[in-house]
């Protein structure tokens, strides 16, 4: 494809993209190759905290490009420690990975809870996920996930993931066996188009591990960083986790990734786990400035205000439509009554094109799911606008 100046074919083709090539970013807007502008409320699927190009991430790179890029994981350096110290001290779990990217944080995760089986459990391996969920694109994480469709893909699948129903807790019990290690969730299925485990289960889901000696590993790796209205989705439930993963808003939109573990938890020894980037200074540094904004009392107060100016605007929508919302702090998604997300996603990126209008961008998440994340700094006024084209592009699909 040729897109004006631009040759596309030596990209790998694992995903269809519009003829749209992106050039500048800044805040809750994107600019395109044309100098048309739209409304990004996909942000890199939740992955820029703070929108694009943010100061403080540009700031952090600049300072630490200059002094430190890479030691090398086998020695420490200051960012890492410091970051590391940060998120200990903000998720009460005393042991910290970094990376750099969410699967990369939950593979870890899988390999940390089948280490622990081999010590404390003869040899337990199986680690209870669920049905819908995504937890990445290894094998491992795609065998952990149950994302509708990748069942046939990569065979064969890496053996040891059970899946029970979310908020189910007797499909959880059931599962559990011998071999079981781990009980491994995220706090609210962002993929499967914004369905949040209840608190009461994420809850019964701690006492059964308690009860059966199992590990409680949360996968924050969208819903963390403040995405939910709290530091982490799980404080909203009054449960501490043996195991959490963070990714995507902790690096703000470079790529940082963490895995925390209790000390009950922590088993790796020397060797167990690595990789060439982890814990690198540059990335390590960006996660520090993400939060020192994200993480102050005032700037999660602000997220819970925004989250619900924007449910209301979507209810309206929903109610208009004879839809429904489903919503986690900035985690959003518009359910619509059929099939029609893709439709509505595309008109609202190229509504108004022929005019230089700005567009629109939304995430169909599902056939008739539309998913919002937009930057946690998000200001009224861009929900406001967001409502107005959100509404002529429903508009326009029902008509």
């Amino acid at each position: 494809m040729h897109i004006d100046r631009f040759e596309t074919a030596a990209l790998m083709d694992i995903a269809p993209r519009p003829p749209t090539v992106f050039v500048a970013g800044r805040g809750s807007w994107l600019e395109d190759h044309r100098g048309r502008r739209y409304l990004d409320f996909v942000q890199g699927w939740a992955v820029n905290a703070l929108g694009h190009c943010p100061p403080q991430i540009a700031q952090a790179l600049q300072a630490q490009a200059s002094r430190l890029l890479n030691p090398s994981p086998a020695f420490f350096n200051d960012a890492a420690l410091a970051l590391s110290q940060r998120l200990a001290t903000l998720s009460g779990l005393a042991k910290v990975f970094l990376a750099s990217s969410g699967a990369e944080a939950n593979e870890g995760a899988i390999k940390l809870a089948r280490r622990w089986g081999q010590r404390h459990r003869g040899g337990a391996f199986e680690v209870i996920t669920f049905a819908d969920a995504f937890h990445g694109r290894t094998l491992a994480t795609m065998s952990a996930s149950g994302k509708a469709g990748w069942a046939d893909l990569f065979e064969p699948k890496v053996p040891g993931f059970p899946k029970a129903r979310l908020n189910d807790p007797a499909s959880v019990e059931r599962l559990v066996g011998p071999a079981t290690v781990a009980v491994m969730l995220e706090p609210v299925q962002g993929e499967a188009g914004v369905i949040a485990a209840t608190p009461t289960f994420l809850r019964e889901l701690r006492a059964l591990c308690d009860r059966h000696d199992l590990l409680l590993i949360l996968d924050e790796v969208q819903t963390g960083v403040g995405r939910t209205g709290t530091l982490f989705a799980c404080e909203q439930a009054g449960v501490t986790p043996d195991v959490m993963t963070l990714g995507k808003g902790l690096g703000g939109g470079v790529p940082l990734s963490a895995l925390l573990a209790s000390e009950r938890a922590d088993c790796f020894a020397p060797g167990d786990q690595g990789g060439t980037y982890c814990g690198n200074p540059l990335m390590a540094a960006v996660g520090c400035a993400v939060l020192d904004t994200v993480a102050q009392p005032a700037f999660l107060a602000t997220v819970r205000e925004r989250a619900a100016q924007m449910h209301s605007v979507l209810a309206r929508h929903a109610m208009r439509v004879g839809g429904q919302v489903r919503a986690a702090g900035l985690l959003q998604a518009l359910v619509l009554p059929v099939p029609m997300a893709a439709r509505v996603a595309d008109i609202a990126r190229e509504q108004g094109a022929d005019r230089g209008a700005p567009g629109l961008l939304l995430n169909a998440a599902r056939p008739d799911v539309l998913r919002l994340m937009p930057a946690l700094n998000v200001t009224a006024e861009e929900i406001e606008r967001m409502d107005q084209l959100l509404g002529t592009a429903l508009t326009q699909v029902l008509s």
